[in-house]
């Protein structure tokens, strides 16, 4: 038998080469499953030669045998055929024939060996293309951004598959169609810089977001507290109260900020493709009534109409990119950066955002070489007694710079702005809560703060409220 099948794949050298490549991958892929099994892990590389080019050059080894053999058969018949001997037919398989029974046997062991081998390969090839590591490092310097922004979120013990592409089959072949075209992208250096956002062709929110949350559970009031520091010596803290009126539905009606979401609300609006200035507003209530609030601004280019879901808020859940601000006021509340180091948010804010530098690494040594320099030249003494604070800073500073810009995609301050809320760098509720947007009958889509949150300090250094409540 042995013999046989022997002969057969050496009739032919496309079989004969086909029958090498397939036992070198075979080979390769045994000593790869092996190097798993012992422990060794080598990163999304490893695993999409192990599981994905590997069992498709496997194949097409295995494709090349009976390729071989058809192209040897033809050649036979050919040549019969000048000797008026009429070509040979579809070859007839005697299982009484002891030669031909070994054939059959082997080529069926080799075949259902071949489809487990296979079939392995091809699931634990979507476990690789599904895993973090593949969707965030393979193209390391087109994904970057987004996978450090992704492993700072809330969201960073899920898949990135769990949201960009959730349950079922048909958003799973739609992601893999997609992600054929992206795969050229990267190769041939077509992608953008920096990435669109929002992504237009993601599955609606409802059917992944509300795989975990449930917008129409009532919420109630949640206590935010905002601490903030100063630009003045002291980096001066201040801080603000709010009470969030997050809500949901409540029996029959829904109040608060989740009252967009009620299943019995349904609101659509016109946008620019960036979602970030809004136009028309259309919103039918649970009644059947349907309002349609007008703004006098003017679209400057393309627009779309969208139905609105959580996404259209809780535009990065899973990506944030956040403002100088906001990071120098986190790293002085937990202790990252000394906040007894005088004018450090001063400072901080300048070198961070008037900084440009080509990488991360000139970064870190450029923000280090402007913090240093500040205390070295106004204030000596301190910048030798407390040394190793204002290294720590530095080192914080730079790894604030690494987190959010990202010269080689374009990334920088600003560039993916956030829509919860609201702030000095993007409008977020106030794309359609200003007052701007008006109906037919008068009617206005406010801008009352007490719809989202009641303010219970602005500001405040030491806040009435905060001793209430023991904060």
């Amino acid at each position: 038998m042995i013999h046989s099948m022997l002969s057969m794949v050496t009739r032919h050298w496309v079989s004969l080469v086909g029958a090498i490549v397939a036992l070198l991958a075979l080979m390769v892929m045994v000593g790869l499953f092996a190097l798993e099994l012992s422990g060794f892990h080598g990163g999304s590389y490893l695993g999409i030669l192990t599981y994905m080019l590997l069992p498709m050059v496997f194949v097409l080894g295995l494709l090349m045998g009976p390729l071989g053999a058809w192209l040897k058969r033809r050649k036979d018949a050919a040549a019969a055929a000048k000797h008026e001997a009429l070509p040979q037919g579809l070859p007839v398989i005697d299982l009484n024939d002891r030669h031909t029974r070994g054939v059959v046997l082997a080529s069926v062991v080799i075949g259902v060996f071949s489809l487990v081998l296979v079939a392995g390969a091809t699931y634990k090839g979507v476990e690789v293309m599904e895993s973090v590591e593949f969707c965030g490092t393979t193209c390391h310097t087109v994904m970057q951004p987004q996978h450090t922004a992704f492993l700072r979120s809330s969201h960073s013990r899920l898949r990135c598959a769990d949201c960009h592409i959730g349950p079922g089959a048909d958003w799973f072949v739609k992601s893999k169609i997609s992600g054929s075209w992206q795969l050229v992208s990267v190769a041939l250096n077509l992608y953008p810089t920096p990435i669109p956002s929002p992504v237009h062709n993601l599955r609606p929110a409802r059917e992944t977001c509300e795989q975990c949350h449930w917008p129409t559970k009532n919420l109630g009031d949640k206590l935010k507290v905002q601490t903030r520091f100063g630009d003045d010596e002291a980096n001066s803290i201040t801080k603000t109260v709010l009470m969030m009126r997050i809500g949901g539905q409540q029996g029959a009606t829904s109040t608060g900020i989740h009252w967009h979401v009620d299943r019995g609300v349904k609101i659509r609006f016109q946008s620019d493709p960036s979602r970030q200035k809004i136009y028309d507003v259309e919103m039918t209530s649970p009644d059947g009534k349907v309002q349609t609030f007008k703004t006098e601004a003017k679209p400057q280019g393309p627009v779309e109409w969208r139905e609105m879901d959580c996404v259209d808020c809780h535009n990065r859940p899973a990506h944030t990119f956040r403002s100088p601000s906001q990071e120098i006021n986190s790293a002085l509340a937990d202790g990252r950066i000394d906040k007894t180091l005088p004018f450090i948010k001063r400072e901080a804010m300048r070198v961070l955002q008037e900084g440009k530098y080509a990488t991360h690494e000139a970064a870190r040594a450029g923000i280090s070489r402007e913090v240093e320099g500040f205390y070295k030249a106004k204030y000596a003494e301190l910048a030798t007694s407390k040394a190793a604070a204002v290294t720590a800073a530095g080192k914080a500073l730079g790894d604030i710079y690494a987190w959010n810009v990202f010269p080689a995609m374009k990334v920088t301050w600003g560039t993916y702005p956030l829509n919860v809320g609201h702030t000095d760098e993007a409008p977020g509720c106030f794309r359609c809560h200003d007052k701007k947007h008006v109906a037919a009958d008068g009617a206005k889509i406010g801008a009352n703060c007490k719809t989202c949150h009641a303010v219970l300090a602005d500001d405040e250094p030491d806040p009435a409220i905060c001793k209430e409540i023991k904060l």
